[in-house]
């Protein structure tokens, strides 16, 4: 379940890409699959582990045909271990809303990006976020956590401060936001709840099969309550 659109990013095969805060590997393994030179760093050394075991089954699947290469890097966004300019394209999907510092990240972000390249920052949209926190405080309130909720004018702002010039903006991800509501209701670790595992079955049937009929609705909800808001930027000089 992709949240970037790599049409937007512009990602080329053979150019040198960042995914902080890379988690399970969804961006990460696209980025692979496309080509890049790719980094993939997350301060949680179990999911580099995933992340790298999965690549490595893609390449003897053949699947980075595109010549791909990949790098599992442990760190923080806060203190990036790249000289300047490294970066053709990053990717920062889900992330700042976890950060105390999120300037600190956006810095090191636009520090290691290349004059020329471009960055996609996603975070959750206000609307379906502030829902799911008045739903529920189990859901942000934990080790790790989400401890802050963007308005689209504060992250442009913030992005604006660290240098960063938005280009394009979309939503993402409108079956989703009703799902983590409900979750919200019933208790965010209820996994097992009739009603929970027919709305997951919904969604992993709309990513592994793409119907139309889940695809139309997904179209359709995106602009009014998709989970996820997606910004592109580049360098502002």
């Amino acid at each position: 379940m992709l949240t970037v659109d790599f049409e937007l990013l512009g990602l080329r095969a053979g150019e040198t890409v960042l995914d902080l805060g890379c988690g399970g590997g969804r961006h990460a393994f696209e980025c692979y699959r496309r080509g890049a030179a790719l980094v993939a760093l997350d301060a949680d050394l179990a999911e580099l582990t995933a992340v790298s075991a999965m690549m490595a089954a893609m390449a003897e699947a053949k699947e980075n045909r595109n010549g791909g290469a990949n790098l599992e890097v442990q760190g923080t966004a806060s203190r990036l271990p790249f000289p300047d300019s490294s970066f053709d394209r990053v990717i920062a999907a889900e992330v700042l809303e976890h950060l105390r510092d999120d300037g600190l990240a956006l810095s090191e972000l636009a520090r290691v990006l290349k004059p020329s390249g471009r960055m996609a920052v996603t975070v959750p949209r206000y609307g379906p976020e502030m829902i799911n926190w008045v739903l529920s405080d189990a859901y942000h309130n934990v080790p790790g956590g989400h401890v802050r909720i963007y308005k689209r004018s504060q992250l442009l702002s913030r992005l604006e401060a660290a240098g960063l010039r938005p280009v394009a903006t979309h939503h993402a991800h409108g079956l989703h936001s009703p799902y983590w509501w409900l979750k919200c209701l019933v208790g965010v670790s209820n996994d097992a709840h009739p009603a929970v595992r027919l709305v997951h079955q919904l969604l992993v049937w709309d990513i592994v099969r793409r119907p139309a009929a889940t695809r139309f609705a997904d179209k359709l909800l995106t602009p009014l309550i998709g989970k996820s808001l997606v910004v592109y930027v580049e360098h502002a000089s």
